[in-house]
């Protein structure tokens, strides 16, 4: 296979929705689109694309540890977001109880057949299809866990900040509800398998799945294609069959399954609308005398930021007959009617401000706010008028930073006294 030179795979982030592991518990959480590999939706791309055979990987998540810190409000502090090409990680600057690292080395690889029927949460197609692909389920995994990754990097100062918990629905009872947040949680999720089934096409990782040989020739624009293009096709083909089956086998005039069926090509659409042309220069002394160019996948936080831009755009949809079938159409008629690339919702949202278990909402007492701000993140708002708590804490930090030949950075150890504001 022709793996593009210079593309090295990322380490997948905490959990995809029960194939991936669990990512972070504050706030409100969310019911799974994917059963649990912890959690993934299947079916065959049959004719659309050729079938894999080979071992999925459920190497540790970070993301079950993190859940499991997070619930202390102060480790809040303690993290910061690193932005990868494709792939946010969410970095701890805490060290784990070994009590949650014995929960990650428990996680096994799914090499053999037998593996798939003892995935919990997998409807039968699905199974059938885990065994037909087994090295692509790897790639499902990862994906899975882009997709919390990323959810949890856009709602990270909102009520909802897309917490997860340590039970089969990764995202608790709220996607189990037609809200918007669930509709977005389809519709990452969706892209993130796409996503990472892509990129293992590029890379080399899959036998019979490589570069996209349809970009050839010359463009209009006067360059080569050449190069390996992400083969996106394939990619979309197996997310639609994969995680397209779960609604599919509920029926076509379930409000719910044309809800999540929606919102899951919503999220396929965010990929193929960003798609990106990379080019290199070939020439005497960096001329451009040549250019070949491929075809890449965006960035995946650029696809998160499009379907962050679409949840706050979302519609409300009600299921109503249009000839033969039942379509779901917008509530209020004065709305015009939404496109395939934006997602859809059934029914509003609950205010995230106090746990209501039964609900899967935990509420936003203890999260972090910020104290000057006016937006959704500031105290005001995020605390829902009731006040928060403010504590000096120290933090350590590197400082003094010094480059000394050849090659290294030296740095002192330095303490600094911050004010943290916690939700009441």
């Amino acid at each position: 296979m022709g793996a593009r030179a210079g593309w090295q795979r990322q380490p997948g982030p905490p959990g995809l929705l029960g194939l991936a592991g669990r990512g972070s518990p504050h706030g409100t959480p969310s019911a799974p689109l994917f059963p649990t590999l912890r959690t993934l939706p299947g079916g065959d791309p049959g004719d659309k694309a050729p079938h894999h055979a080979a071992g999925i990987d459920r190497t540790p998540s970070v993301g079950l540890a993190l859940c499991q810190a997070l619930r202390r409000p102060w480790l809040d502090m303690t993290l910061k977001w690193k932005e990868e090409e494709g792939a946010p990680h969410r970095i701890p600057r805490h060290r784990l109880p070994p009590r949650y690292l014995a929960k990650l080395s428990s996680v096994g690889s799914i090499s053999e057949e037998e593996t798939c029927e003892k995935l919990k949460g997998l409807i039968q197609r699905q199974v059938q299809m885990c065994k037909r692909n087994l090295e692509v389920m790897d790639s499902v995994r990862r994906g899975a866990q882009l997709a919390i990754e990323e959810c949890q990097y856009q709602f990270r100062n909102r009520r909802w900040n897309c917490s997860t918990l340590d039970s089969l629905p990764v995202f608790g009872k709220v996607v189990t509800q037609g809200t918007r947040e669930a509709a977005f949680v389809y519709a990452i999720s969706s892209a993130g398998v796409a996503f990472a089934v892509t990129r293992a096409c590029s890379s080399g990782e899959l036998e019979k799945c490589g570069c996209d040989r349809t970009v050839h020739g010359v463009s209009p624009q006067g360059f080569q294609w050449s190069g390996c293009s992400d083969n996106i096709a394939y990619g979309v083909a197996f997310s639609q069959s994969f995680v397209d089956v779960r609604e599919r086998s509920k029926g076509a005039s379930s409000s719910r399954a044309l809800m999540n069926l929606h919102n899951n090509e919503a999220g396929r659409k965010a990929i193929l609308t960003h798609m990106r042309v990379e080019c290199k220069c070939h020439g005497v002394s960096g001329s451009c005398e040549v250019k070949t160019c491929w075809r890449a996948v965006p960035p995946f936080r650029q696809v998160g930021h499009a379907l962050k831009e679409k949840f706050d755009g979302a519609t409300e949809v009600e299921p109503r007959r249009v000839g033969s079938s039942r379509a779901l159409v917008p509530r209020n008629a004065q709305f015009k009617p939404h496109t395939d690339e934006d997602l859809v919702y059934l029914e509003p949202s609950p205010d995230f401000c106090e746990q209501d278990m039964r609900s899967g909402v935990l509420g936003t007492r203890g999260r972090t706010c910020n104290k000057t701000s006016k937006a959704i993140d500031g105290c005001e708002l995020l605390c829902c008028g009731r006040g928060f708590h403010t504590a000096q804490v120290e933090l350590a930090e590197r400082c003094s930073c010094k480059f000394h030949w050849c090659c290294f950075v030296k740095c002192r150890q330095c303490q600094r006294l911050v004010e943290l504001h916690t939700c009441r």
